[in-house]
C-alpha cells in the first residue's frame, strides 16, 4: 500500500514537474505566435513560406529556405530587431523578450 502510494505520489510530482518546464515555453510560444501574426504574418505569411502579394513584391525570404535554416536565432533576433534590405526594424516597438519569443516562434513554422 505505502509503495503504491510513494509510485502514484512520485509519478504526480514527475508530472508536475514536467508541467512547470514547458509551461513557460507554451507561454513564448503563445506570446511569439500573437506576436508574428500582428507584426510579421502580413508579409511572411501566416505559415512563413513568404508567399504573400507583399512578400512576392519585396522579395521576402521564406523561413523555410535552407539559407534561412542556417541562421541562428541570435542572427534572426538581429535582423528582427535592425531590420535587413526591405524588412524594417523593429527594436523600437518589441522588447527583446517578444523578438526571442518570435524567433522562436517562426522556428516552428517550416519543420
Amino acid at each position: 500500500m505505502l509503495k503504491t502510494w510513494v509510485a502514484k505520489a512520485a509519478a504526480g510530482l514527475s508530472a508536475a514537474a514536467l508541467l512547470c518546464l514547458l509551461s513557460p515555453v507554451a507561454r513564448a510560444q503563445g506570446a511569439g505566435e500573437k506576436t508574428y501574426k500582428a507584426k510579421c504574418a502580413a508579409c511572411h505569411g501566416a505559415d512563413g513560406a513568404g508567399q504573400t502579394p507583399v512578400a512576392k513584391t519585396l522579395g521576402v525570404r521564406s523561413f523555410c529556405a535552407p539559407e534561412v535554416k542556417k541562421e541562428t536565432p541570435a542572427e534572426m533576433a538581429e535582423i528582427t530587431a535592425k531590420g535587413k534590405d526591405k524588412m524594417p526594424a523593429y527594436e523600437k516597438q518589441l522588447s527583446p523578450a517578444e523578438i526571442k519569443d518570435v524567433v522562436a516562434y517562426l522556428r516552428t513554422l517550416c519543420k
